[in-house]
Protein backbone atom coordinates (compact mmCIF):
# COMPACT_ATOMS: atom_id res chain seq x y z
CA UNK A 1 0.00 0.00 0.00
CA UNK A 2 1.31 3.46 -0.66
CA UNK A 3 0.43 6.76 0.39
CA UNK A 4 1.20 10.23 -1.07
CA UNK A 5 2.96 12.45 1.11
CA UNK A 6 2.37 16.13 0.57
CA UNK A 7 5.29 18.05 -0.68
CA UNK A 8 6.76 20.38 2.15
CA UNK A 9 5.87 24.19 1.36
CA UNK A 10 8.14 26.53 0.21
CA UNK A 11 8.39 28.68 3.39
CA UNK A 12 11.05 31.19 1.53
CA UNK A 13 14.38 29.89 3.80
CA UNK A 14 16.82 30.26 0.33
CA UNK A 15 14.97 33.87 0.28
CA UNK A 16 15.89 34.31 3.66
CA UNK A 17 19.07 32.68 4.17
CA UNK A 18 20.67 34.96 0.96
CA UNK A 19 19.69 37.86 2.21
CA UNK A 20 20.77 37.35 5.72
CA UNK A 21 24.20 36.11 3.99
CA UNK A 22 24.38 39.43 1.99
CA UNK A 23 23.02 41.80 5.28
CA UNK A 24 25.73 39.65 7.81
CA UNK A 25 28.32 39.85 4.71
CA UNK A 26 27.92 43.88 4.15
CA UNK A 27 27.88 44.23 8.15
CA UNK A 28 30.89 42.49 8.26
CA UNK A 29 32.32 44.47 5.51
CA UNK A 30 31.25 47.59 7.05
CA UNK A 31 32.81 47.05 10.28
CA UNK A 32 36.28 46.34 8.85
CA UNK A 33 36.09 49.87 7.00
CA UNK A 34 35.18 51.73 9.91
CA UNK A 35 37.63 50.33 12.42
CA UNK A 36 39.90 50.60 9.23
CA UNK A 37 41.01 47.32 9.82
CA UNK A 38 43.01 45.06 7.57
CA UNK A 39 43.88 41.93 9.07
CA UNK A 40 45.43 40.52 6.06
CA UNK A 41 48.08 43.20 6.04
CA UNK A 42 50.54 42.47 8.91
CA UNK A 43 52.25 45.90 10.48
CA UNK A 44 54.46 46.04 13.50
CA UNK A 45 52.85 43.94 16.65
CA UNK A 46 52.43 46.83 18.34
CA UNK A 47 50.53 48.65 15.75
CA UNK A 48 48.91 45.43 14.48
CA UNK A 49 47.30 43.59 17.35
CA UNK A 50 45.13 46.66 18.61
CA UNK A 51 41.73 47.13 20.30
CA UNK A 52 40.39 48.02 16.80
CA UNK A 53 41.95 44.54 15.43
CA UNK A 54 40.31 42.72 18.42
CA UNK A 55 36.66 44.06 17.63
CA UNK A 56 37.32 43.65 14.53
CA UNK A 57 38.06 39.54 14.63
CA UNK A 58 35.85 39.41 17.59
CA UNK A 59 32.68 41.99 17.64
CA UNK A 60 32.19 42.46 14.27
CA UNK A 61 31.36 38.50 13.30
CA UNK A 62 29.53 38.38 16.32
CA UNK A 63 27.12 41.28 15.51
CA UNK A 64 26.89 40.54 11.52
CA UNK A 65 25.74 36.56 12.24
CA UNK A 66 23.49 38.08 15.20
CA UNK A 67 21.74 39.58 12.51
CA UNK A 68 21.79 36.59 10.46
CA UNK A 69 20.05 34.70 12.70
CA UNK A 70 17.69 37.15 13.26
CA UNK A 71 16.70 37.14 9.12
CA UNK A 72 17.30 33.54 8.70
CA UNK A 73 16.18 32.21 12.12
CA UNK A 74 16.50 28.52 12.71
CA UNK A 75 19.41 26.88 11.04
CA UNK A 76 21.74 30.42 10.92
CA UNK A 77 24.65 28.59 13.04
CA UNK A 78 25.82 26.48 10.04
CA UNK A 79 25.82 29.13 7.41
CA UNK A 80 27.13 31.50 9.63
CA UNK A 81 30.73 29.91 8.54
CA UNK A 82 30.03 31.99 5.13
CA UNK A 83 30.11 34.84 6.50
CA UNK A 84 33.53 35.38 7.79
CA UNK A 85 34.47 33.52 5.04
CA UNK A 86 33.45 35.34 2.18
CA UNK A 87 34.74 38.80 3.89
CA UNK A 88 38.24 37.54 4.59
CA UNK A 89 38.45 35.59 1.76
CA UNK A 90 37.62 38.66 -1.24
CA UNK A 91 39.61 40.96 0.78
CA UNK A 92 42.29 38.54 0.93
CA UNK A 93 42.33 38.15 -2.55
CA UNK A 94 42.17 42.02 -3.50
CA UNK A 95 45.02 42.29 -1.81
CA UNK A 96 47.25 39.29 -3.03
CA UNK A 97 45.82 39.99 -7.12
CA UNK A 98 44.84 43.38 -7.41
CA UNK A 99 46.17 45.96 -4.86
CA UNK A 100 48.51 44.63 -3.39
CA UNK A 101 50.36 45.41 -0.34
CA UNK A 102 51.30 48.83 1.21
CA UNK A 103 54.45 49.73 1.62
CA UNK A 104 54.04 49.57 5.46
CA UNK A 105 53.55 46.41 6.09
CA UNK A 106 53.18 42.29 4.09
CA UNK A 107 50.19 40.18 3.31
CA UNK A 108 50.23 37.56 6.27
CA UNK A 109 50.73 34.05 5.22
CA UNK A 110 47.98 31.81 3.98
CA UNK A 111 48.46 29.34 7.43
CA UNK A 112 48.22 32.75 9.52
CA UNK A 113 45.15 34.13 7.46
CA UNK A 114 43.01 30.72 7.84
CA UNK A 115 43.75 30.94 11.38
CA UNK A 116 42.45 34.67 11.67
CA UNK A 117 39.61 33.23 9.38
CA UNK A 118 38.48 30.32 12.29
CA UNK A 119 38.70 33.28 15.09
CA UNK A 120 36.16 35.54 13.19
CA UNK A 121 34.21 32.14 12.02
CA UNK A 122 33.81 30.79 15.98
CA UNK A 123 33.08 34.34 17.14
CA UNK A 124 30.41 34.43 14.45
CA UNK A 125 29.25 30.92 15.49
CA UNK A 126 28.68 32.45 19.21
CA UNK A 127 26.44 35.36 17.11
CA UNK A 128 24.58 33.34 15.76
CA UNK A 129 23.93 31.24 18.74
CA UNK A 130 22.54 33.78 20.43
CA UNK A 131 20.39 34.95 17.46
CA UNK A 132 18.78 32.00 17.49
CA UNK A 133 18.05 31.82 20.95
CA UNK A 134 16.66 34.84 20.82
CA UNK A 135 14.21 33.92 17.86
CA UNK A 136 12.77 31.06 19.30
CA UNK A 137 11.92 32.98 22.76
CA UNK A 138 9.81 35.68 20.55
CA UNK A 139 8.64 33.35 17.90
CA UNK A 140 8.44 29.92 20.37
CA UNK A 141 9.12 26.98 18.77
CA UNK A 142 6.86 23.85 19.84
CA UNK A 143 7.86 21.61 22.49
CA UNK A 144 9.07 18.03 20.65
CA UNK A 145 5.48 16.75 23.09
CA UNK A 146 3.26 18.79 20.84
CA UNK A 147 5.28 17.63 18.20
CA UNK A 148 4.78 14.26 18.12
CA UNK A 149 0.99 15.19 19.11
CA UNK A 150 0.80 16.51 15.88
CA UNK A 151 2.05 14.00 14.15
CA UNK A 152 -0.03 11.20 15.64
CA UNK A 153 -3.40 13.07 15.12
CA UNK A 154 -2.31 13.03 11.52
CA UNK A 155 -1.88 9.78 10.97
CA UNK A 156 -4.80 8.71 13.14
CA UNK A 157 -6.69 11.03 10.48
CA UNK A 158 -5.38 9.26 7.42
CA UNK A 159 -6.14 5.84 8.74
CA UNK A 160 -9.72 7.23 9.33
CA UNK A 161 -9.79 7.52 5.50
CA UNK A 162 -8.48 4.79 4.46
CA UNK A 163 -11.02 2.87 7.18
CA UNK A 164 -13.79 5.20 5.21
CA UNK A 165 -12.50 4.44 1.83
CA UNK A 166 -12.39 0.61 2.35
CA UNK A 167 -15.78 0.67 4.27
CA UNK A 168 -17.19 2.28 0.98
CA UNK A 169 -15.23 0.09 -1.26
CA UNK A 170 -16.77 -3.34 0.74
CA UNK A 171 -20.60 -2.05 0.21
Amino acid sequence: MSGYIAAERDSGKWLRGFIGLGVATAINHAGDRVLGVTIEIFTYPIQYFSMSWVLDVFFVPLLANFVLALIFGKGSKWLCYLTPLIVRGLSYYNIAEITGPPSHGHLIPMGWWGFMVILAMETGMVGAIIGESIVKRNYGRKPVEMLYEERLQREEERREKIRQARARRGQ
